[in-house]
């Protein structure tokens, strides 16, 4: 099969890139590949977003049926103490990042699937189900995309569906996979885009939806919170938004830089939700969906080279998120808008690379904005969150975001973890049930769907490595960072530990790939369709 653009990701970034194109040019084939069942399936964020790149792209989109339902309406952000809380003053001066006027709390898996609707209507091919396995390289160009094959056994033989991967042919492909994409990853790779920029830093965030009493449902309330339960040198924080029909959208994000191998991304989630400021927003209601997904931190100096012989990066692939603002979905459409600006006037020349997407991106206000941004979640890194709030403040509100130097990133995650002799343990509370609950209990509501009969798509390099670093220097990390249970460290008969590997456990959240602290765990596409199947409201 043969296009002129193909699309990796059905989400934000690479639906708004097809919609582009198809404006821009009536008459491009344009096909998007999503993994998941369906548009949607795979899409984890809080959501408050900006509405002003979705208007850039249609400005009718209130006309059409945006589901953008429910406007910010109050919000607070919080420092915690194990008690108590402190409200930020003046939050709109102090962190004007984090002014959320004019903006919407959302259920982004419902907004790709309607932009996933505009994207048909334009005339957009979408194909659900199928991987981004390889890409198709000739001549040192990319140009295609090889799907996954389907109906391959445990063992790799073929089954009775067996069905070959296909070759999709493009001029251009365009990569919006998310975070710590698997084909991103290659193409970075084999093209060396990194050479010139800080290795990208990652968050791993963990979210419910729960159901409350609709006397207890405040539509728009937004609230985010910083410090306990994470010490002074692990960022991150807590979410909690109202919106839709009595739904709360709640969440916890852990900086994967984090030092301490006894830290549990899932733990440190569930026990916040008992502090006074959070519990009250749960009375009476009950949970109706889990999951997690890794996102991109670095921001500006983390940005690889985003062009490549015949093709782009786009999205949280390339690391467009707002860390400060606590946002990706607003930079993620301007940034896909911008790919196929691109990518459309690449077409209509004889260069196989997108030469002018980087000038388009540094003359629009998605640089700037990240630009300005640059300096915030690097100074939590290099002071610790007290510290860190008090220069993000000064940097907001003297500097502008325009201060005349730049902090660095100077290791990737899996590079930060200290020995378990050297750590403090940590205790965390057993679950209740009611508020708190297991990781067993909770990817149940992530509605999986996983043949175990098929290749195991975590692939462990080197089983003595996981031995004589994981288990006996962190203590198996994995076991606590992975939020899905997928690792657990056993022991045979003989005495010997292992890493058992629960793959049909795995929420697609990539946190293993990012954290693993040498690298010998790999996250590689399952058969397309597999993973989990998140409904309306995540």
């Amino acid at each position: 099969m043969a296009f002129d653009v193909v699309i990796v990701g059905g989400g934000p970034a690479g639906l708004a890139a097809a919609i582009r194109l198809r404006q821009k040019n009536p008459t491009l084939g344009v096909c998007v590949l999503e993994k998941g069942s369906e548009i949607g399936a795979h899409i984890v964020s809080g959501a408050v977003i900006e509405p002003k790149a979705l208007t850039e792209l249609l400005p009718d989109w209130k006309e059409r049926g945006a589901p953008l339902k429910t406007p910010v309406s109050e919000e607070k952000l919080l420092y915690l103490t194990k008690q108590g809380s402190i409200p930020v003053p003046a939050l709109h001066l102090l962190m004007p990042q984090m002014d959320n006027r004019g903006n919407y709390v959302v259920s982004l898996g419902d907004l790709c699937r309607w932009l996933g609707q505009q994207a048909e209507l334009f005339g957009v091919e979408i194909y659900p189900g199928f991987t981004g396995a390889q890409l198709h390289i000739e001549d040192g160009c990319v140009c295609g995309v090889i799907t996954g094959d389907m109906g391959v056994d445990r063992d790799g033989n073929h089954k009775s569906e067996f069905m070959p991967g296909m070759i999709l042919r493009a001029r251009q492909v365009i990569l919006a996979e998310g975070a710590r994409g698997s084909l991103s990853q290659d193409v970075i790779s084999h093209y060396k885009l990194r050479e010139n920029a800080d290795p990208q830093t990652y968050g791993l965030g963990i979210k419910e939806v729960w159901e409350i009493p609709k006397e207890n449902h405040r539509p728009g309330f937004v609230q985010h919170s910083f410090g306990w339960p994470l010490d002074n040198h692990t960022y991150g924080g807590a979410f909690l938004y109202h919106f839709g029909e009595n739904l709360v959208s709640y969440g916890f994000v852990t900086a994967l830089d984090y030092r301490n191998p006894w830290l549990s991304p899932f733990e440190e989630m569930q026990r916040t939700k008992q502090h006074p400021a959070f519990r009250p927003h749960f009375e009476g209601g009950r949970r109706i969906i889990y999951g997690a997904r890794a996102l991109s931190e670095g921001g500006f100096q983390s940005l690889p080279k985003l062009t490549f012989p015949g093709g782009v990066l786009t999205g949280d692939c390339a690391g467009f998120l707002n860390m400060p603002k606590i946002k990706g979905t607003h930079t993620a459409l301007k940034s896909g808008m911008i790919a196929a600006d691109a990518v459309s006037e690449a077409l209509r020349s004889t260069n196989p690379e997108a030469q002018t997407y980087q000038e388009r991106l540094q003359n629009s206000w998605l640089w700037s904005e990240l630009y300005e941004a640059r300096n915030i979640r690097p100074s939590f890194s290099k002071w610790g969150m007290q510290l860190g709030a008090l220069y993000s403040g000064i940097d907001s509100m003297i500097f502008r975001g325009k201060a005349p130097w730049t902090l660095h990133h100077p290791h990737a995650d899996h590079q930060t973890l200290i020995s378990a002799k050297e750590a403090p343990k940590i205790d965390y509370p057993k679950p209740d049930g009611t508020l708190t609950f297991d990781r067993t209990s909770s990817v149940y509501l992530s509605n999986l769907s996983h043949d175990d009969n098929q290749p195991v798509h975590l692939k462990l390099r080197d089983a003595a490595l996981w031995n004589e670093v994981n288990e006996a220097r962190f203590a198996s990390p994995e076991s606590r960072y992975c939020p899905a249970g997928v690792y657990e460290a056993n022991t045979r008969d003989n005495g010997e530990t292992y890493l058992q590997i629960n793959a049909q456990n795995c929420v697609h959240c990539k946190s293993c790939d990012i954290k693993d602290p040498t690298q010998n765990i790999r996250w590689c596409p399952p058969e397309g369709g597999s993973g989990p199947n998140y409904p309306s409201g995540m």
